[in-house]
Formats: C-alpha cells, structure tokens, sequence
C-alpha cells in the first residue's frame, strides 16, 4: 500500500513540474521567436526604406564587389550590416536587371535566390538556398520590382539551439527531480506509515485489553447460567467478578473516547489563569489515603502562589496521573517525593519515587498508548498504559512538555513543565 502510494505521489510530483517546466520554457521560447522575427522583419524594411531613399543606399551601386559604404555615425540596431543581404531590380517580367551587395556572390546565386522568390509568388516568404536560410521582401517600383533578400540562418540557428537547450535541460531536471522526488516522497510518506503502524498497534492493543474482561465476563455468566436454580446471594461471588470487569472496560473506554477527542482537538476547553500551587496541594489531600496504605514516605515542595494558563480540571488530571503513577509503582517502605517550582520563565514540577525505575529503552516509549515496561506487573496495578498517553495529549495541548529520567534500581523522576 505505501509503495503504491509513494508512487503516486512521484507521478503526481513530476506531472506537476513538468507542466511548469513545459510552460515556463514554451514561454521563454515564444518570447525570443516573437523578439527574432521583429528584429529580423525590421532589418529588412531598413534595408528595403534605406535603398529607395536617394543617397542612402546601403550597398554601392554596381558590381558590388566587396565595397563598404561611408560611415553614417553610430550604427542602427537594425542596420543590415549585421547579415548577410542583397538587393535586386526586376522589371515587369521577373527579368533580374541590377543587384546591389556589400559581398561577393556568383550571378548564379542571385538568379537562384530570384527564381525562388517569384516561385513562392508573395511579398514576403522564406526559403533555402545552399544550405542557408533566407527571407526576402518585395517592393512594387515604376519599371517593375524590388527584391530585398537577408540571410537569416543565424538567427534560425539562435532558435534550434534554444529547443535543444530547453529539451536537453528539460530531461536532466526530470532525472534529477525523479530522484530527488522520489527520496522526498519517501521522508513524506514515512509519518503517514508511522501513524498507520501506531493506527494498527492501537485497534490490536485496544482489541487485547477488551479481550480480557469479555472473557472473563462470559466465563462468569456460564457459571450463573450453569446454576441457574441457586440463590443470587450464593452467586454473588460471580456477579461481582462480572460488575468489576463491567467497570474496568468502562474505565477503558473512556480513556479511548477521552484520547480521540484530545487527538481531533474537538474539546473546546476554557483556559485560564489558575493557582496551580493550590491545585497541587488539593490533589496531595486527596491521595493521602492512598500514600498511607501503601506504607511509603511521602514529602513534597511547593513553591506557593505559582500561576500558569491553561484548563485547570486537565492540568490536574495530568498531576493526578504522575502522583498516581509514583505511588503506585514504588516499592514497599519506599519513598516517593514532590515538588513544584518556577523554572526560569516556566512552572516545573516533578514527581520522583524510588524502585526499580525504568530502562534507557523504554524512557522514549512511556508515552505511547497502552506501552508497559513490565505487563505483568502493570496488570496487578490494573492499569492499561493509557494514563500516561493521555497526560502527554493534554500538556501538548498547553505547549508545554512532559519527560522522564530514570535510574535502574534506583529511582525514577517525571517532570511537568509548563509556560
């Protein structure tokens, strides 16, 4: 599936550039053939205006073997010294009676040349004489007609090489962006595979966890129907097998529906300026119950009066789920402490706790859904490596940034910093 995705998002990329190439060349190339063919039918009216003009002949008149004319101060950008060009004189018939050129040319080139312009039989055509090419003009006179030639070959030239080196920078750009596409297109679809892998990880952990109290609950529920003449009071034994795996899948679910709505950012909550000191404090009293039970030492820091911005009932569930996570995994007689404090521009609090602490390899992974460090061990605690996953949705969603460091056998430390 991602093979074929990443090729066509290739295709799609070099179509796409393609066009632009195509139309950014095919216009430079019409710009240039517009500017040629001006400059070209300027520079044959010149010589055309200049040679009816009395005086102005830009040839000598006669043989034409090779004379230059006079200087006439700076030259015209469309004098016709820069080609190659002729004049000759017909009468009414087609009969060739004058011709006029700077250069030396055999009688039989401008016979040739004439033939072709009166075979074409327009005032103005192109043709190809002895390998060159040429444009001529015919102008009516009293005794018959005037007939300027311009050889124009390098001008045509101009334009060939401009379609080879347009065609030849067209193929190397598309090998080069078929490779460079082709790695981009790669690096794109990699968060996608990323997210779907996630996607997939997520249904068949999800699919595990529902897994377990639906068997458990059908297992129960055979064990009532099996003794379905004995007293409810006998079975109790059962229903509450049932109503505490009933109440497991609820937590679960909601903790499913809670990331989706983080994820689709669907939950509009309110932010604002809050006492967090206070909030933390709160939650310190409500979990000394718990602390007590676990037979742990318990001490925090809370530096008072620190503020920050953002929902304060999502913040607190965030402190609730690291001060949970501490006490939980802490070692009999162990110790678990707390503290909250500004850090620089930011409010920082961490939560530490001694035991076995937590791998190199899994510190990076803690915050992916439904991801243990130990299975059998979170299962005993009941939970779903869920608690963590939705902590890291919600300070995301504060621009702040939750991280872990640890000590095998030691300790570990999670830290809540937030602007």
């Amino acid at each position: 599936m991602f093979h074929k995705l990443r090729t066509r998002f290739l295709i799609v990329n070099l179509v796409t550039i393609s066009v632009i190439m195509l139309i950014a060349f095919a216009t430079i190339y019409i710009i240039m053939y517009v500017n040629v063919q001006n400059d070209i039918n300027m520079a044959l009216h010149r010589i055309a205006d200049m040679q009816q003009r009395p005086g102005d002949s830009p040839f000598p008149r006669g043989s034409g073997e090779g004379k230059v004319p006079m200087d006439k101060g700076p030259m015209d950008p469309y004098q016709p010294e820069r080609s190659v060009s002729f004049t000759v004189q017909t009468d009414a018939s087609g009969t060739l009676l004058t011709k006029e050129s700077k250069f030396t040319m055999d009688d039989e080139f401008y016979d040739a040349a004439l033939k072709e312009a009166l075979r074409i039989d327009k005032d103005t055509g192109r043709f190809t004489l002895d390998g060159s090419r040429w444009i001529f003009m015919v102008k009516s006179t009293s005794g018959g007609k005037q007939l300027v030639f311009m050889d124009i070959t390098a001008q045509q030239s101009i334009l060939t090489n401009l379609i080879y080196t347009f065609t030849a920078v067209g193929l190397l750009m598309l090998i080069i962006l078929y490779f460079t596409s082709r790695y981009f297109a790669g690096r794109s679809i990699a968060p996608v595979r990323e997210a779907f892998d996630k996607q997939k990880q997520f249904i068949a952990d999800a699919s595990h966890e529902l897994k377990t109290p639906l068997t458990i609950i059908n297992t129960n529920a055979d064990v009532l129907l099996a003794n379905s003449d004995d007293t409810i009071r006998n079975q109790a034994k059962w229903l509450q097998y049932i109503k505490s795996e009933t109440e497991r899948m609820t937590r679960l679910t909601n903790d499913l529906l809670y990331l989706t709505e983080m994820d689709d950012s669907r939950t509009a909550m309110l932010h604002t300026r809050f006492n967090i000191s206070e909030a933390v404090e709160n939650i310190i009293l409500t979990m000394e119950a718990v602390i007590f039970e676990k037979n742990i030492t318990f001490s925090y820091d809370l530096q008072p009066e620190l503020t920050v911005h953002g929902n304060s009932e999502q913040l607190k569930q965030v402190v609730m789920i690291l001060l949970d996570n501490a006490v939980k995994y802490t070692n009999p007689k162990g110790a678990v402490h707390l503290s909250l404090y500004k850090h620089n521009s930011d409010v920082l609090l961490s939560a530490s706790n001694t035991g076995e602490g937590i791998a190199a390899e899994h510190l990076t992974r803690i915050f992916d859904r439904f991801y243990r460090t130990d299975t059998s061990r979170a299962r005993k605690q009941g939970g779903y490596g869920l608690g963590l996953a939705i902590a890291k949705s919600i300070v995301d969603q504060h621009k702040g940034r939750i991280y872990a460091k640890s000590v095998v056998g030691e300790s570990t430390t999670f830290y809540l910093q937030l602007p």
